[in-house]
């Protein structure tokens, strides 16, 4: 049997060591393209020299806007009260269906915990709409499969 809340807890953590680990990386590339910005000096070919910098550039607005999706992950986050176990399914719910087993919260990929497989989607996929109000009992049809919800949590 699965232990509600320490589960919840682990599926959380993960999500949170999921947006540290997306920030550390972006920050860094964000300290590359400081560092490749500032070293790079004029060359006697200056159309190759400002193809480099509009690239670096380039390369910056798109760390910027990773940037903002990890804030907005956070957002998210921080929403969740892992303690909060309610009858139908919302931002934080463990959800133990027939074929699987969801944690709402971010996309964060899939984690196995004790053996048995979760997987962190956010709200916004096609499955998170699907699941979102739903409660247990409740039946749902995913990719040309049948699901039961067995347990909200």
């Amino acid at each position: 049997m699965i232990n509600n809340l320490d589960t919840k807890q682990k599926l959380y953590r993960y999500c949170l060591e999921f947006i540290d680990a997306r920030l550390q990386t972006v920050q860094n590339q964000i300290v590359e393209i400081q560092n490749s910005l500032l070293s790079e000096t004029k060359s006697s070919s200056g159309d190759k020299h400002e193809t480099g910098r509009a690239m670096l550039q380039l390369e910056r607005e798109k760390a910027g806007q990773q940037l903002a999706e990890i804030q907005k992950l956070n957002e998210i986050i921080s929403k969740i009260d892992i303690n909060k176990a309610g009858s139908t399914i919302s931002l934080g719910s463990l959800i133990i269906t027939s074929n699987a087993n969801y944690f709402i919260a971010i996309s964060a990929g899939e984690i196995r915990i004790e053996n048995i497989d979760y997987y962190c989607i956010s709200a916004n996929t096609p499955i998170g709409q699907l699941l979102i109000g739903k409660t247990k009992g409740d039946n749902f049809s995913f990719r040309d499969l049948k699901f039961e919800i067995n347990e909200v949590l």
